[in-house]
């Protein structure tokens, strides 16, 4: 009984303690925010003007976006001159990727315990 109430005491953690979590996904639910990820994947850093450019909305939305990006801790923003350079952040994208592999561990331990479960009924009906 034992493994599983620390199976389950992680989960919870990740249930309560889910604040940055939340605010990665909430930031990466956006298709313009994540347009702006994948075109800071092939660059460093690049300007705040260079990032608008594909896009059709205003400054200030862009600014928006940029904003719940950096809360999210998915870009650095840096300031030169008048000049906001942006650069991707990984750490963001870390904690996404716990959450994703955590739950995709409770759910294969899930699949595993169906599976011999399934297993077991099967050998009782066939020796029926």
């Amino acid at each position: 009984m034992r493994p599983q109430a620390g199976r389950y005491d992680m989960l919870n953690h990740l249930v309560n303690d889910s604040a940055e979590t939340s605010a990665v996904f909430a930031a990466l639910a956006d298709a313009t925010r994540r347009r702006i990820l994948l075109s800071l994947a092939t660059d460093d850093e690049r300007p705040v003007t260079e990032l608008a450019k594909p896009f059709s909305i205003s400054s200030p939305a862009i600014s928006r976006h940029l904003r719940i990006l950096e809360r999210a801790r998915l870009i650095h923003r840096r300031q030169e001159g008048r000049n906001h350079l942006i650069r991707p952040n990984q750490s963001g994208l870390v904690l996404a990727r716990q959450w994703l592999v955590q739950c995709e561990a409770g759910w294969n331990h899930s699949f595993d315990a169906l599976d011999r479960l399934l297993g077991n009924q099967h050998r009782k009906e066939t020796k029926a």
